[in-house]
């Protein structure tokens, strides 16, 4: 390739009917100042085609990481929703299991105030017993004492029998005011057998 230094040192021959030197040498000076311009723009261009080519290689390379990421993030996204229908799924088993619990805690609870009633009416049965039995045996002392201190009256019906037709459906009528909370008291005549 001709450069502007060969197109400047160039000599030709003389011949006889030649042209003009001075005609020539400027010509070539103007000839070797564009070929420089040329050079140098040439230079210039095949600069910025590097540059650019440079650019567009890490631009392709940023779409590939732009497209990397993207399918990064589509798996990520699957992985969350995932992970989100997972805890969902531990959140309701938690929640069941919750209720669950609270339903055998009631039952429980159903069941010991069921057992609770029961020992209590057994023990209200064995307190009712007992005071009957109590009653019973006090009423008999009393009629034997009565007999042994008046003989007399032994022509009168049994005061045991009398205060037990008296006052058994009255202790029974006193018993339940007591459990109805009434504040009632039932009098009865010992001796006729009459409620007072």
């Amino acid at each position: 390739m001709i450069t502007p230094l060969d197109i400047q040192n160039k000599e030709f021959t003389k011949g006889v009917r030649g042209y003009k030197e001075e005609e020539v040498d400027s010509f070539l000076d103007l000839v070797t100042l564009d070929f420089e311009k040329l050079i140098q723009d040439n230079r210039r261009l095949k600069e910025n085609i590097s540059a650019l080519t440079t650019e567009v290689e890490r631009y392709r390379g940023s779409e590939n990481a732009v497209l990397e990421t993207l399918e990064a993030a589509k798996a990520l996204m699957g992985d969350i929703s995932a992970s989100a229908e997972k805890r969902a799924e531990i959140l309701l088993r938690n929640a069941e299991m919750d209720a669950e619990r609270i339903q055998r805690e009631a039952r429980e609870s159903v069941d010991r105030l069921t057992e609770e009633t029961v020992n209590l009416r057994n023990r209200l049965s064995m307190l009712k017993s007992r005071f009957r039995n109590l009653l019973e045996t006090e009423l008999e002392r009393f009629n034997t004492l009565s007999a042994d201190l008046f003989p007399d009256a032994a022509d009168e019906p049994s005061l045991m029998k009398v205060v037990e037709a008296a006052t058994v459906p009255s202790f029974a009528g006193a018993v339940a005011s007591a459990e109805a909370g009434a504040d009632t008291k039932t009098f009865t005549n010992l001796r006729i057998g009459e409620g007072v």
